[in-house]
């Protein structure tokens, strides 16, 4: 048996917050008060995730949009309002198997690119007094 020393018993070490540049709060609050983005759709099917979780619209961030690594979550500037059934649906908890995709699927099924949605939503979010005080505020990650 292997002798388990002292940095074996230490706790692991907590992954690193996400960088400032990363997390626009009120983005992500002013997202969560919009409707899903697929309400409209066609196909329908707006609902509560199983098991259903708390906030109805949740911020659903496109993970290849830009700013994201192994590992890491993308930008809050790179997220779009969806329901908990399709943001699910989007993370391929719910579907048969081939439609278990990811954002490559997702959007095909659906008909529209995330990426342009979500910046659509960004600079609509842009022009709101929230959008301009965080502008004014010098924290605009684009540089």
């Amino acid at each position: 048996m292997a002798y388990l020393g002292p940095s074996s018993l230490r706790p692991r070490k907590r992954n690193a917050p996400r960088p400032a540049w990363k997390v626009t709060e009120s983005y992500l609050q002013w997202l969560r008060g919009r409707k899903c983005f697929l309400s409209g759709h066609r196909a329908g099917g707006c609902g509560f995730g199983e098991p259903p979780r708390r906030a109805p619209i949740e911020a659903a961030h496109v993970n290849h949009g830009g700013g994201g690594g192994m590992g890491e979550k993308a930008a809050d500037r790179h997220a779009i309002p969806l329901c908990q059934r399709h943001h699910d649906e989007q993370h391929g908890k719910i579907g048969s198997f081939s439609q278990r995709g990811g954002w490559t699927t997702f959007q095909v099924k659906y008909g529209f690119v995330a990426t342009q949605v979500a910046a659509d939503y960004w600079a609509a979010w842009l022009k709101t007094p929230m959008g301009k005080k965080w502008l004014a505020e010098g924290e605009d990650p684009r540089g």
